[in-house]
């Protein structure tokens, strides 16, 4: 423990969690969601801000996208702290950033003051997203920590899909505010019983023995980076769709009710396919669950051509949201398997968050005034583009994993 931290001093006083227990591993997902709550009402926050404050399509979508590039920005910097700063007074103070942030834009009303508002708020949100993916890292079985963390952000996100949007039109886009703040808040009393998760030595996990031959650390670089790419192509074709889905629901004539009650329901179904990975972790290894679940993500995204059809909607929702939580779960895992320290998982957080963020803005550019089907064939072919580099990387991370077991 490091004795310059009062914070992890004061934690003493408090009953914390075994570092790899269950419970601890749910409190480190809300630490790790805290920072991209939003994220997960994405679809209520845009249409809020079209519906409460009068903003455009393009206006709203840019907000969405500059939360989310302030977050990438923010998850950046923390590949750079996670191993130099104590992570429980750095999570507090980032925290509390969060809470006055959000406060703060419940009293904006114009476009631009709260695209800078909430691009401020992304960077603070980054870096306890970052800070979060190292503290996770630092856990044995990563991936079941990360697939807690979809849990939590798909049941929660889809609570808030099912009664957010209801309560813009009585309370204004401040009640969407306020339930992030809310979230900040719960997580916060949370920090003081984790365990102090210290700092490892720099070595890589189980891609190790992935990269055979003399160029081994080029070698794994190459795999991290297509890892990488893997993870932002998949978040940006989601979340490209994911911005407008409310959007593409009603211009396909389905109704307000069906489309928000569509979307809840969405999410918390989508909690089958974190809990999946919470189960399987690598007993299968990674290379074949993640593979067939992006192409059926790819099939999801296709028949959202046809969502005039109510069920083929909902179908495509129900389905999307169960594998895109269980791919991104396995991806981040993977991003965290090249470093013991947290650094690459961080690495991951900033894919993750650029993903997240650039969807929304191609999104802004292409839409217009109703171009869902030019969205829906863009989402597709980055999906495939992701497929192709998640290959490798998980080839090698299996081939590992088999090799350990093998030797033990």
């Amino acid at each position: 423990m490091n004795r310059a931290d009062p914070i992890a001093s004061r934690s003493r006083h408090f009953p914390t969690l075994p570092a790899n227990g269950e419970l601890a591993r749910v409190l480190l997902a809300f630490l790790a969601t805290a920072g991209l709550f939003y994220v997960n009402i994405m679809p209520a926050l845009v249409d809020g801000l079209i519906g409460g404050l009068g903003f455009s399509n393009r206006q709203a979508g840019f907000v969405g996208s500059a939360n989310v590039y302030g977050a990438s920005l923010g998850a950046l910097a923390a590949v750079f702290v996670v191993k130099r700063l104590p992570w429980r007074p750095l999570a507090v103070g980032l925290l509390l950033g969060l809470i006055c942030a959000d406060l703060l834009s419940t009293l904006v009303e114009g476009a631009g003051a709260m695209i800078a508002l909430r691009f401020a708020h992304g960077c603070i949100g980054g870096v306890l997203v970052g800070v979060g993916f190292a503290v996770i890292a630092r856990t044995s079985e990563a991936d079941r920590t990360f697939g807690y963390l979809l849990t939590v952000q798909f049941g929660l996100g889809g609570l808030g899909l099912l009664y957010l949007p209801g309560l813009v039109p009585e309370f204004g886009v401040s009640a969407l505010f306020f339930a992030l703040i809310a979230f900040s808040l719960v997580t916060l009393l949370m920090v003081p019983f984790l365990n102090d998760y210290p700092v490892q030595a720099a070595v890589p996990a189980d891609a190790s023995s992935a990269a055979d031959g003399s160029h081994r650390p080029v070698r794994r670089r190459a795999l991290l980076g297509l890892a990488l790419a893997a993870t932002f192509l998949f978040q940006a074709a989601n979340m490209a769709l994911y911005a407008y889905i409310i959007g593409l629901g009603k211009h396909a004539g389905l109704g307000p009710a069906f489309i928000s009650n569509t979307l809840g329901i969405a999410a918390w179904i989508a909690i089958a396919g974190s809990v999946a990975v919470i189960l399987l972790s690598t007993r299968f290894g990674r290379l074949l669950p993640v593979s067939l679940a992006i192409v059926l993500t790819i099939a999801g995204t296709w028949i959202l051509h046809y969502s005039q059809v109510g069920w083929v909607y909902w179908l495509a929702n129900v389905g999307v949201g169960i594998t895109w939580a269980f791919v991104i779960s396995y991806l981040l895992g993977m991003c965290s398997a090249f470093d013991s320290t947290g650094q690459t998982a961080a690495l991951g957080g900033f894919a993750s968050k650029m993903g997240l963020a650039s969807g929304p803005m191609v999104g802004a550019l292409v839409i217009g005034d109703a171009n869902y089907a030019l969205l829906i064939n863009l989402g597709v072919v980055a999906l495939v583009l992701s497929l192709l580099c998640v290959i490798r990387p998980a080839r090698a991370l299996d081939r590992a994993l088999n090799k350990t077991f093998n030797h033990n």
